[in-house]
């Protein structure tokens, strides 16, 4: 049976980059792919970036008690874990590797408990994370400020988290990311 491996940050504090590495280091890891409420973007296809449901097909999958964890992100914008994309994996020998919300990574946690490990991607700081989010030059101000909101509240479920990795050097936080999951991994 395989292990699982749970990631949160807040926005822009490099968990993607962290778990994109991990997943190059042949640690038999399998990403989990979120189920999500929007419409897809670009060129996504559904079971490859997201598991695309309308708003009433995801209800029903709450109400069926399909996750293990899940959110109303906006009204009627939805995004989730589906068990049977856990067990998927898992029944494949694969561990599962998670990107996801600090309530869902708490959540997944308290559902799995020691066959999970749960690990925070911690900015050096608001300011830094600011800078961050700017240079990427994806949001507007006011989407920037509202995420720098939001990740002062994520920053207070830290201490819920099996290990916080501060992400002031992206190198040594990978290193750290990658000593911490082999470790559990070989548990």
């Amino acid at each position: 049976m395989g292990k699982l491996i749970i990631f949160s940050a807040p926005s822009g504090a490099g968990k993607s980059t962290i778990i994109n590495y991990l997943l190059s280091q042949g640690l038999n890891l399998r990403f989990s792919i979120s189920a999500t409420s929007r419409l897809p973007r670009g060129t996504e296809k559904h079971g490859v970036e997201y598991y695309f449901h309308t708003p009433d097909e995801f209800r029903r999958k709450i109400e069926n008690d399909e996750f293990l964890e899940y959110e109303e992100v906006y009204k009627d914008k939805f995004y989730g874990t589906l068990k049977t994309e856990v067990e998927r994996i898992l029944n494949s020998d694969g561990n599962v590797i998670f990107d996801v919300d600090v309530v869902g990574g708490c959540n997944i946690k308290k559902y799995y408990g020691d066959k999970a490990l749960s690990i925070f991607i911690e900015p050096l700081s608001v300011e830094i994370l600011r800078e961050r989010l700017t240079k990427r030059g994806t949001d507007s101000p006011e989407v920037i400020e509202s995420r720098v909101k939001k990740a002062e509240y994520e920053m207070t479920f830290a201490p819920q988290f099996d290990v916080v990795i501060v992400n002031d050097e992206l190198e040594e936080a990978k290193a750290q990311a990658l000593r911490t999951v082999t470790d559990f991994l070989k548990k």
